[in-house]
């Protein structure tokens, strides 16, 4: 029998890439070879994201996309995000896929195939007990995509999750619901996995990365020694997704020692009145004393955070204090989403909801800020001297930008892959940086 051979699409954030990282590895050991193309592919999977309705849209689109280009007798899955939290409609409105498989099950796992058109699409999930944020969950599986092994990094970076699900309850996010509460991988298998992977750049990623080690309230923070340890085996380590109240004195000391004082804060507004009706902890105030608190221990440091526009209820003055926020903060990077009702989610029932044509008025606004802002602080950076990680040919990074989500740094294309050469920057274009 000639050798069968996988695609993997995946789509959504870098957790999601982690756990397409690990079905790689889990197809390759079930024998499988990854395909040219997912038109070649004997299995073509789709990890699918379903944090907001423009990622479940672009899923559904990928899905359709490659269901109408691949060949006859492939067998398609959907998998992530949308197939554990939308697995039954995923089944009655897609007939041209062949299975919706959750997490916690293989993707090759036998099941009935459709037997004609209009028949059932096979469903593997979890056994649900609820479906509302906080409910109950079940027992982790056997196949736990925490505890699969993964190949070594195909790049000079890799993402690393330390932990799946979230004890928190923030109005907008349906993530518990589907992840289940916070459960942290041990320090060994992080480490271990660190190893294998032979990165210059390793990148810790969670749903609550500073909770890492303190699970449904139990145990102690651990991921400050965990950074020691990561940052003693590769040139860089970076975390992405701090929660402001976890921000602790001893954890930015603990990243600036690392030699990458980015910081990657979960802010979502500013505005104390909205924060609580999101169920979030914090201020404007409070946030720009920790920003000045960070670039008073380290003034080079980098700062991304990311913020929703348009939460039921935000009001004018809202809208104006985070624009306030954004001018005097000053950061390097920073995202605006505007708000996607979640069904299930504190925030669906609320009222106040904010026309669209206002949010894309104020999505506007704060981009323009924030534009501007990125440009000159990228453009200040001329003449300096930095550290570059080069990614791929012509292409690299220094600590202030993170794969992926922020600008790069443009070298001369025969610098190899994976080197860490010193330049000097002669250039700037928006986010972007020349170096020489």
């Amino acid at each position: 029998m000639p050798d069968r051979s996988y695609w993997v699409e995946t789509l959504g954030c870098p957790k999601n890439q982690v756990d397409s990282d690990k079905l790689h590895g889990r197809l390759v050991a079930d024998g499988l070879t990854e395909a040219t193309d997912p038109a070649a592919a004997d299995v073509v999977v789709v990890n699918t994201c379903a944090f907001i309705d423009e990622a479940r849209q672009e899923s559904i689109d990928t899905i359709l996309e490659l269901a109408d280009g691949r060949r006859d007798g492939s067998r398609l899955v959907v998998t992530g995000c949308l197939a554990e939290r939308y697995g039954d409609e995923l089944a009655a409105e897609l007939p041209e896929v062949d299975a919706v498989v959750g997490f916690g099950h293989s993707l090759l796992e036998p099941a009935p195939s459709p037997a004609a058109p209009g028949a059932s699409v096979p469903v593997l999930l979890r056994p649900r007990v609820g479906t509302a944020v906080g409910a109950p969950t079940p027992d982790v599986p056997d196949f736990d995509l925490l505890n699969l092994p993964r190949p070594r990094s195909r790049a000079p970076w890799a993402y690393v999750k330390v932990a799946e699900g979230c004890d928190r309850a923030c109005g907008f996010c349906a993530i518990p619901s589907f992840r289940g509460p916070q459960r942290s991988r041990d320090a060994g298998s992080i480490l271990a996995e660190v190893d294998q992977l032979a990165a210059q750049e390793i990148v810790l990623v969670a749903q609550d990365l500073a909770s890492y080690g303190r699970d449904q309230g139990v145990g102690e923070r651990g991921l400050v020694p965990l950074l020691a340890e990561v940052a003693a085996r590769v040139e860089r380590v970076r975390l992405l997704y701090l929660y402001p109240s976890d921000l602790s004195d001893g954890l930015v000391d603990a990243i600036c020692a690392t030699g990458v004082p980015y910081f990657d804060l979960s802010l979502q507004h500013v505005s104390r009145p909205l924060l609580r009706r999101m169920r979030r902890w914090g201020d404007g105030g409070r946030f720009l004393a920790r920003i000045a608190d960070i670039r008073r221990r380290e003034p080079d440091a980098a700062l991304r955070s990311n913020f929703i526009v348009g939460y039921p209820g935000e009001t004018e003055d809202d809208h104006d204090a985070l624009l306030s926020f954004v001018e005097e903060a000053d950061l390097d990077w920073c995202g605006f989403f505007s708000y996607s009702r979640e069904d299930g989610t504190y925030a669906a029932d609320l009222d106040g909801a904010v026309p669209e044509g206002l949010v894309a008025e104020r999505l506007a606004e704060l981009r323009d800020v924030q534009d501007r802002t990125t440009e000159r602080r990228r453009a200040a950076l001329v003449g300096r001297t930095v550290e570059v990680l080069v990614d791929e040919p012509g292409v690299g990074r220094t600590f202030r930008e993170a794969p992926e989500i922020d600008g790069v740094v443009n070298v001369d294309d025969g610098l190899p892959v994976g080197a860490v050469a010193t330049l000097t920057v002669t250039g700037s274009a928006g986010p972007d940086i020349d170096a020489a």
